[in-house]
């Protein structure tokens, strides 16, 4: 009898906890634009699809319980849908193919997801730069269960193509990359530094940070930032049991969020991307601490 009055607490009280969450929900609009851009990497320009003209797309924040609208305007000459990876429940219209000219306006009710998740097209040619990442943060009245980050940023591993992945309206499957990226950045390995840019993140001496980590390739990545270790805290939009890594092994589309303490010396170390089936195609960004931190 015991037994069953403490279930029977517990389970009153996560339904009002379920109840608290839901009365500070809140209701979030995008806007989407679904574009052909010109952008240059790897010493070429070549039209290129986009979201609000940019690689990677637009980042979505909203927390735990929130209803999300997405409003997609297909201003581009291809169709299009948008898949929402990680969220369990009503995305209503995800196969819904949105044609050049027209709009559609995506409901994504967040329930018990948190942390991490990423949307993408749902082709793999389009979702190739059109792809970006879906941040749920803890409801209002949540706190993290682990101790409390100044701040936090994601870093999403991509890929890039020197060829046009559309040609006369016909659609090309994606092969092997020419080259990775860091938050759309190629680094200074490719010999073009007239226009291929490094990705950087500042960071101040003994802050914590959370770090979003999505793998939008299509082959497993291995991610690090020298010198640094990670505390991996959650993955796929669910906390995750706390385990300790000097560096990532990410499967295609894999998302994982980790803690990362900037406790070295001041200075910069390089944070690496590479494939794990070839160490020597890598792509680096640089972890740089502000000098006016100690």
């Amino acid at each position: 009898m015991g037994s069953q009055k403490q279930g029977l607490m517990w389970l009153t009280g996560l339904l009002f906890l379920n109840i608290l969450v839901l009365s500070c929900a809140d209701v979030q609009y995008y806007e989407f634009f679904l574009q052909e851009s010109q952008i240059t990497k790897l010493c070429s320009t070549k039209n290129t699809l986009t979201l609000n003209g940019s690689f990677p797309g637009p980042e979505i924040r909203a927390r735990r319980g929130d209803t999300v609208f997405v409003n997609v305007h297909n201003q581009a000459n291809s169709s299009v849908s948008i898949t929402w990876e990680g969220i369990e429940d009503s995305n209503n219209g995800s196969n819904q193919l949105i044609q050049p000219g027209r709009n559609f306006t995506y409901q994504i009710d967040l329930d018990d997801e948190i942390g991490t998740l990423w949307w993408h097209a749902t082709s793999a040619w389009a979702s190739a730069t059109v792809h970006g990442a879906f941040v749920v943060l803890p409801a209002a009245n949540e706190d993290y269960p682990f101790p409390t980050p100044d701040s936090d940023k994601t870093i999403i591993i991509g890929e890039w193509f020197r060829q046009e992945l559309t040609e006369a309206n016909q659609t090309i499957a994606p092969g092997q990359a020419d080259a990775y990226t860091i938050d759309g950045h190629t680094g200074e390995t490719t010999g073009c530094s007239s226009n291929d840019t490094t990705f950087e993140y500042e960071v101040d001496y003994q802050s914590l940070y959370i770090v979003r980590i999505i793998n939008a390739v299509n082959e497993t990545m291995e991610f690090g930032v020298a010198s640094h270790s990670l505390t991996i805290i959650g993955q796929r939009g669910a906390y995750s049991r706390r385990s300790f890594t000097n560096s990532l092994t990410l499967a295609p589309h894999q998302v994982t969020d980790v803690l990362m303490c900037a406790d070295q010396n001041l200075g910069h170390y390089y944070i690496t991307a590479r494939p794990a089936s070839d160490a020597n195609r890598s792509t680096a960004g640089i972890l740089r601490y502000a000098t006016t931190s100690l």
